[in-house]
């Protein structure tokens, strides 16, 4: 289990992650949301051991990832948002590169490489250079590379970034396999893919949890209702007998069309209706054509959630949330000699010394 107490990390005068708790177990896939600049990425940095929080603990099956980062590495992939790769490398020879850093032996090393070849879909790519690949296949190397050492826990930021949508749906079959026997973080600002593929979701906003919650809950948490749409075949159906053995209950529209009556019922986010609504039914003798109960969109709740802006201290407000992105770009990881340059940004200028020489 990974967990997570009373985190907290500034930069100059920026809370950029204030108190944040929340725990991930094995076999759990957790969505970890927040619109931009929120602390997303700077707590997961803190996960890995790439930044030192302020105050707080991490700990891995109840031991600090602090006390032996090594120890803390080997159990623990990692997807940054943007893939520190190798562009002058092969894929395989970078894969291969990782697994050395990483201590890893043979026959183990030669395993895995297969291993992530087939399930990343890196075969046609195996020997070319990363500087020539996609950017959906420089995504598949960076999950490759995360996951290569098979680690309990894995934290993935934005993993299908880039990919077509067949590709997407292939990694993400992938997590869904990985989650079954893994701890797993996902951060992503698709949230149809949180909802295909999370049972929980943590919402992040200005440094904050608003939100740590079940995703069959959420919806009916925000809103305190959960409505049932039922539609059935009656004519002038009355439901004000069940109405008052259920007065927490209530009618919200009933539309007649012809001989198919639909009905919106609301009743209390903790209870469920449907297995006595349908019970009423029965014994009108009326036929039940259809019947669920509503979900809120995940979209809709993040919406709802994250726009309800906090009024903040005047001195916080006069450096935007952005600023923290500022902040971040000037700061390196613990290993910051692997960190490899972006291949796509034009060489310096050296005051002119980057011309040809006659």
């Amino acid at each position: 289990m990974l967990e997570i107490r009373n985190l907290s990390r500034s930069f100059d005068r920026i809370k950029a992650v204030d108190d944040v708790s929340f725990a991930v177990t094995g076999g759990e896939i957790v969505g970890f949301l927040g619109p931009n600049g929120a602390g997303k990425t700077t707590t997961m940095r803190m996960m890995v051991g790439y930044l030192q929080p302020d105050g707080g603990e991490i700990e891995l099956d109840g031991a600090s990832v602090f006390a032996d980062p090594l120890a803390a590495s080997a159990r623990i992939g990692y997807l940054p948002e943007h893939n520190p790769l190798y562009p002058e490398m092969g894929v395989g020879e970078f894969l291969h590169y990782i697994g050395d850093l990483r201590r890893m032996k043979e026959p183990e090393l030669s395993s895995r490489l297969e291993f992530v070849r087939e399930a990343c879909g890196l075969d046609e790519v195996f020997r070319q250079k990363i500087s020539t690949l996609s950017k959906g296949f420089r995504q598949r190397v960076g999950l490759a590379q995360a996951i290569l050492h098979d680690p309990e826990v894995l934290i993935l930021d934005e993993p299908t970034g880039g990919l077509d949508p067949n590709q997407i749906l292939e990694i993400r079959e992938l997590i869904r396999e990985l989650g079954q026997a893994k701890t797993v973080l996902l951060s992503s600002h698709i949230m149809q893919e949180v909802q295909a593929l999370c049972s929980r979701v943590v919402i992040i906003n200005a440094g904050r949890v608003i939100v740590d919650e079940q995703m069959d809950n959420l919806g009916a948490r925000i809103s305190g209702f959960q409505r049932v749409i039922l539609e059935i075949e009656a004519e002038e159906a009355d439901f004000t007998p069940w109405l008052e053995q259920y007065p927490e209950s209530s009618l919200e529209k009933q539309v007649q069309n012809g001989p198919v009556c639909l009905l919106h019922i609301l009743s209390p986010a903790e209870t469920d209706i449907r297995k006595d609504l349908l019970a009423y039914v029965g014994s009108k003798g009326w036929q039940v054509l259809s019947i669920y109960q509503e979900k809120q969109s995940l979209e809709s709740i993040f919406h709802e959630l994250t726009s309800q802006e906090e009024e903040l201290p005047a001195e916080e407000l006069q450096q935007p949330c952005g600023e923290i992105q500022k902040l971040m770009e000037n700061l390196h990881p613990v290993d910051s000699d692997l960190t490899a340059p972006d291949p796509e940004l034009p060489p310096p200028d050296n005051g002119g010394n980057n011309k040809e020489q006659p």
